[in-house]
């Protein structure tokens, strides 16, 4: 009960980090392509990367850190459901190169982002 408790914090403190920061993104970019949340999940995806090496391959003792970093606050904080509605709505609307941009760079920046953010890690630790 105590680690799903742990996981729901993490999880609400990722949801709002999430929604103010696509929408942060959104107003300075504009509405026209959803970096916001390709944005959040590039970074999500850095450093979940960097939680892996730090709570799962350095650490010593299984703590409670894990679910609720990992699971819980980058877990929301990265949102797959959201990327998809998103090159949905691009396809839906004709703009069939920017979906497709849209979602090869998504899953392209996202893979370099939980690379760097392993290898960044582990080379510091």
């Amino acid at each position: 009960m105590t680690e799903a408790l742990v996981i729901a914090a993490g999880g609400a403190l990722g949801a709002l980090a999430r929604f103010w920061s696509a929408n942060f993104v959104t107003q300075i970019l504009g509405a026209h392509f959803p970096y916001g949340i390709l944005l959040v999940n590039v970074v999500g995806s850095c450093l979940i990367g960097v939680a892996f090496v730090l709570l799962v391959e350095k650490a010593s003792a299984d703590t409670l850190w894990r679910p609720f970093i990992i699971v819980g606050v980058l877990g929301a904080f990265t949102t797959f459901s959201t990327f998809s509605l998103q090159a949905l709505d691009l396809l839906e609307a004709g703009r069939t190169l920017a979906a497709a941009a849209y979602v090869a760079g998504s899953v392209v920046l996202c893979l370099v982002g939980i690379a760097l953010g392993v290898a960044i890690t582990r080379a510091f630790n």
